[in-house]
């Protein structure tokens, strides 16, 4: 086991979906998997559950999460300042990135910068947008991508592509065949969303209060293939943006919704008053050129 495994292992945790992760850190399936084994051989035990939709993190498991992040952040940090030293195109970026854009938008960035800068490294952070921000304001993260547009006077930022939002429902609902529809039609509809604190839910309660009415939440989730699932099996109707949840199976129907503001702004973000590594000086720029 080595220092990479540790950093493997920790994204795995953080998604709990082989595929996601691997496709994160730009690697095969069978690859991570042998770098899981050598992490659970090295601690001894299995440190996740297997469950027919993925994997989920055990007790053991979760205390290993902590040791590995600390690891991997004493080695990370050490590691920036040295290839800060010797090469400021091999150093490491600390790019920290929303649940809903961890099978799209952020893997093809990396892919295409990977190509330009196969040397430079990144320590991923996925998570909610209250906790992008912290870290942006920490130094744990030097940029993000995120939702909403963070306080502008404290953060520069870059728009990077407007995501259309839809109303999820049930097979067979009644607006399940609608082209497109206003929002306010599923007003006394149960609701299913994100718990109150992520980016999104700020979004959905806008919109809602925009089309008149509060929503009435049935359940609030921490992601969003858990919301769209649950709309699939009939317990109510969501706001998500298209395409947020790939390869979904749960039989929900998006229905676009009507208005100009039902778009989701998707952006990169950084801390002004900060200075960022030459590397991230180079990502960030690479970003903006293309998608100028």
């Amino acid at each position: 086991m080595n220092v990479e495994d540790l950093r493997w292992f920790a994204v795995l945790a953080e998604t709990e979906h082989l595929t996601e992760a691997a496709a994160l850190l730009g690697t095969s399936q069978p690859n991570l998997s042998r770098s899981l084994r050598r992490v659970e051989s090295a601690f001894g035990v299995r440190l996740f559950e297997r469950e027919h939709r993925g994997i989920r993190l055990n007790p053991y498991g979760r205390l290993a999460l902590s040791a590995a992040r600390a690891s991997v952040a004493a080695v990370d940090s050490a590691q920036v300042r040295i290839d800060a030293l010797l090469d400021p195109d091999s150093g490491t970026v600390g790019l920290a990135f929303l649940h809903s854009v961890a099978t799209g938008l952020v893997p093809d960035l990396l892919k295409a910068f990977r190509e330009v800068a196969p040397q430079v490294r990144f320590a991923l952070r996925q998570e909610p947008a209250h906790d992008i921000v912290r870290d942006l304001e920490s130094g744990d993260a030097e940029i993000a991508i995120t939702a909403p547009r963070p306080d502008p006077d404290r953060f520069g930022w870059h728009p990077l592509e407007r995501q259309r939002l839809c109303l999820h429902v049930p097979p067979g609902h009644p607006l399940a065949g609608r082209r497109r529809v206003e929002l306010v039609a599923a007003a006394a509809e149960p609701f299913i969303g994100l718990q109150p604190g992520f980016g999104f839910r700020r979004v959905t309660d806008e919109l809602c209060r925009a089309a008149g009415f509060t929503p009435r939440l049935a359940f609030e989730a921490t992601d969003l293939a858990t919301i769209d699932s649950l709309v699939g099996a009939g317990l109510g109707v969501a706001v998500l943006p298209e395409g947020a949840v790939r390869g979904s199976e749960s039989g929900a129907v998006p229905v676009p919704l009507a208005g100009v503001r039902a778009r989701r702004e998707i952006g990169m973000a950084w801390r002004r008053q900060a200075e960022l590594s030459p590397a991230a000086e180079r990502f960030r720029a690479f970003v903006q050129d293309i998608k100028a």
